[in-house]
């Protein structure tokens, strides 16, 4: 029973409710000096995930070579797309009126779209939940998780509850396939694993302090990637050097 994912959507659920239905009790100077918080806490939670690799070279050539592939394939547009096609459902509910353009909302909604659905801490949550059942590593990320839903929908609307189904439907299929997957994994590659989702909640972090708009979602092709290029730097690259 995947105990972990279920609350994680449902955290995002209800602060996505929650926040569209009481943001406009909120200032404008408190969402934006909190999204500023959260941005942090993005970053705070992916610098240890960074500093635990054990191969950099293999780490960073994955996020070149991943990033690559996200540009080439224009994978933030495909997201975009998708994020359009969900707000469709949810234009009927009442709203806030907002203030943001469609730049800024459709910005804004690419970013925690890959925080909830593509954070290093979400993924490797969901395959160990699936290999082992210890369902508390998803259930610490619910708590962040429900805040930062509540927040953001206080500025862009109720959109924000949706992204609950896909991110339901990506973390329940690494719980599926976990039993394939970790027999096949070493620590290294776990580790590894962790750094290049600790580089994305970084750059997530970026994203919502509006420092730097890093292409955070051409960059998820290198959580796919990662894995194997950790395994053939640690099996061929590393025997060579030696």
């Amino acid at each position: 029973m995947p105990i972990g994912i279920i609350i994680n959507s449902f955290s995002i659920i209800l602060g996505g409710i929650l926040g569209g239905f009481l943001g406009h009790l909120l200032s404008e100077d408190f969402k934006k000096q909190i999204t500023l918080i959260f941005g942090v806490c993005s970053m705070a939670m992916g610098i240890p995930s960074i500093s635990q690799m054990a191969n950099m070279p293999a780490v960073i050539l994955t996020i070149i070579l991943g990033t690559s592939l996200g540009l080439i394939f224009h994978f933030n547009e495909k997201i975009n797309f998708a994020a359009a096609l969900m707000q469709r459902p949810i234009a009927k509910f009442p709203q806030q009126e907002l203030t943001l353009s469609h730049e800024e909302f459709m910005s804004t909604l690419v970013t925690i779209i890959v925080l909830f659905c593509a954070s290093g801490t979400g993924i490797f949550g969901s395959l160990t939940e699936g290999m082992t059942g210890d369902h508390t590593i998803l259930i610490a990320k619910s708590i962040l998780d429900f805040f930062t839903a509540a927040i953001f929908a206080c500025n862009i609307g109720y959109v924000v509850a949706v992204i609950a189904i896909p991110q339901f439907i990506v973390f329940f299929c690494l719980f599926l396939i976990a039993a394939v997957i970790f027999p096949l994994t070493t620590p290294s590659m776990i580790l590894d694993f962790k750094a290049c989702g600790g580089f994305l909640m970084l750059a997530t972090g970026f994203r919502m302090i509006k420092v730097k708009m890093f292409p955070t979602a051409d960059m998820i092709p290198a959580m796919l990637l990662v894995m194997p290029i950790s395994w053939i730097w640690t099996t061929w690259i590393v025997p060579l050097l030696g």
